[in-house]
C-alpha cells in the first residue's frame, strides 16, 4: 500500500497518474491525509496526557513521603481521571488507525509515468515482437482436439473427478507438463535464482501482505475451516518469505525462483476463448522474484523481461510484449510487462507471462526493509515474473508445433522429454 507521507508530499501527482487506472482518487486521498491528520492529533493528545500523568505520579510519590498526605489523595484523583481520559485516547487512536489502513488498502499502486493511458486490454503498447508464425498443413488443430487425438490431456476426466478447469495429463502430455517445470527451473536458477518449494496455502496475513486481499478474495479458493487460502501464484508465499524483514543493503538483491500449483476461482470467465488450457482453474506455474534497492529495481525489471524473452527465444514459439495500460494493470503493480505467444491453430496472442515492478507497494504491506548506507530503514523494491506459466506455453507448443506426422517437441525440451515427437 501507499505509504501515508507519499500520498501528503505527493497529493495532486498521485491522483493523476490513478487517474490513468481510470479511477477518481481525489476522495480517497483527501480522506487518507484528514485521517492521518486526525491520527496525529489525538496521538499528541495521548502523549502529552500519559506525560502529565507520569509527572503527577512522581509528584504524588514525594507528596507521600513528605506525609502531604490529603494533597496526594487529590492528584491521585486527577490521575485516576487522565487515566480515563487515556483509554479514551486510545480507543480514538485505534479507531483512526484502523480506518486509515483499511483505507490504504483499497487504493492501488501509482502507475509509472511511462504506463499509457487506457480502459482495457486493448489499449496496452506493444513494445517488442519476435519469432515467425508457423504456416501449418491444411486441418492443423487448436490444443484441445490435438490433446484429444493424440491422448495427452483429458479435459472431460478432470471434470469428472473435479469439475471444468482442472484438466488431467496422460502420458507423454504428463511428461511434457514436468519437462516444462524443469526446464524452466533450470533456465531460471543458471540465471542467478536461488531455488525455493513453498507451501501452496497461505494465512491471511500472507494475502495481504503481496495485495492479493482485499482485492482478489473472490477469486481465491478459501479453506474456511482453517481460514487458508490456496495460492493463486507463487508469488504470494515466496515474497512473504520476507515479511517483517530487516534486511542489510549488501543483503541485496534477492532472486528466487520456484515452482507451485496455482489456484483461481477465475469467476464470471466463460465463452469459447477459455477453451481447453486457455483459462484453468488449477495450472502449473514457475515464477521469478527479485527483492531490490530502489535505485536498481527497473534494471531489474529489465533484466527480468530479458530473461523470458531468452527463454522464448530457445523454445522458438512467435511472441510479443506489451506495456500494459492503466485499466489494464493489476492492483499492485507499478509497471507490467506481459508476454503473449501467438497460438497459430486459434489464430490468436495468449498470454504467457506478466513481469511487474511493485515498487514500495508490496513491501510497505509486508514491512519488508533495508538499513541504508546511512543507518536509516528503507522499504525495499518487490518485483516478480512468470516464467513462465505452463497451459498456454504448451498450448503454444502443441498447436505452433503440429505437422502432419504428429507434434514436434522443441529441440531445447527434447533432454527433459527423453522423445522428439508426440504421435499416434
Amino acid at each position: 500500500m501507499l505509504q501515508v507521507a507519499f500520498i501528503q508530499e505527493n497529493k495532486e501527482d498521485i491522483i493523476a497518474r490513478l487517474a490513468k487506472r481510470n479511477i477518481d482518487a481525489t476522495e480517497m486521498i483527501n480522506e487518507a491525509i484528514a485521517l492521518d491528520e486526525d491520527r496525529k492529533a489525538i496521538q499528541t493528545k495521548l502523549d502529552n496526557t500519559k506525560a502529565e500523568s507520569n509527572t503527577l505520579s512522581k509528584e504524588i510519590g514525594n507528596l507521600f513521603k513528605s506525609g502531604e498526605v490529603q494533597k496526594a489523595n487529590i492528584l491521585k484523583e486527577k490521575t485516576t481521571q487522565l487515566k480515563e481520559t487515556t483509554k479514551e485516547l486510545e480507543q480514538h487512536l485505534g479507531d483512526k488507525v484502523y480506518a486509515l489502513s483499511q483505507l490504504l488498502y483499497r487504493i492501488p499502486n501509482v502507475p509509472n509515468p511511462i504506463v499509457p493511458a487506457g480502459n482495457t486490454d486493448e489499449d496496452n503498447e506493444e513494445t517488442f515482437r519476435e519469432g515467425d508464425i508457423p504456416k501449418l498443413h491444411e486441418g492443423a488443430l487448436p490444443h484441445w482436439e490435438l490433446a484429444k487425438k493424440y491422448n495427452i490431456i483429458d479435459f472431460e476426466l478432470g471434470n469428472k473427478i473435479t469439475g471444468a478447469g482442472f484438466p488431467v495429463y496422460i502420458g507423454k502430455g504428463a511428461r511434457l507438463q514436468r519437462a516444462l517445470i524443469a526446464y524452466f527451473l533450470d533456465k531460471n536458477t543458471e540465471a542467478g535464482y536461488t531455488e525455493y518449494q513453498v507451501p501452496h496455502l497461505v494465512n491471511e496475513a500472507s494475502g495481504f501482505g503481496t495485495g492479493q486481499l482485499p482485492d482478489k478474495e473472490g477469486q481465491m479458493y478459501h479453506v474456511t475451516a482453517d481460514n487458508l487460502y490456496l495460492i493463486p501464484t507463487a508469488e504470494v508465499p515466496a515474497t512473504n518469505i520476507f515479511r517483517d524483514t530487516l534486511l542489510n543493503e549488501n543483503d541485496l538483491p534477492i532472486s528466487i525462483t520456484g515452482y507451485t500449483p496455482c489456484f483461481r476461482r477465475e469467476a464470471g470467465s466463460y465463452g469459447a476463448h477459455v477453451r481447453g488450457l486457455n483459462r484453468l482453474h488449477q495450472f502449473d506455474k514457475v515464477e521469478i522474484l527479485r527483492v531490490e534497492h530502489p535505485d536498481n529495481s527497473y534494471k531489474a525489471l529489465e533484466s527480468m523481461v530479458e530473461h523470458v524473452k531468452g527463454i522464448l527465444q530457445d523454445l522458438k514459439l512467435p511472441y510479443r510484449i506489451l506495456r500494459l495500460c492503466g485499466g489494464d494493470l493489476g492492483f499492485t503493480s507499478a509497471l507490467t510487462y506481459d508476454f503473449e505467444v501467438f497460438s497459430t491453430a486459434q489464430d490468436r496472442w495468449l498470454e504467457i507471462s506478466s513481469i511487474s515492478n511493485f515498487e514500495t507497494f508490496q513491501a510497505n504491506r509486508l514491512k519488508l526493509r533495508f538499513k541504508n548506507s546511512e543507518g536509516k530503514n528503507e522499504l525495499c523494491h518487490t518485483l516478480n515474473g512468470s516464467s513462465l506459466a505452463l497451459p498456454r506455453v504448451l498450448a503454444g507448443i502443441l498447436e505452433n508445433y503440429q505437422t502432419e506426422d504428429g507434434i514436434k517437441i522443441p529441440e531445447a525440451l527434447i533432454p527433459y522429454t527423453g522423445f522428439d515427437i508426440i504421435s499416434e
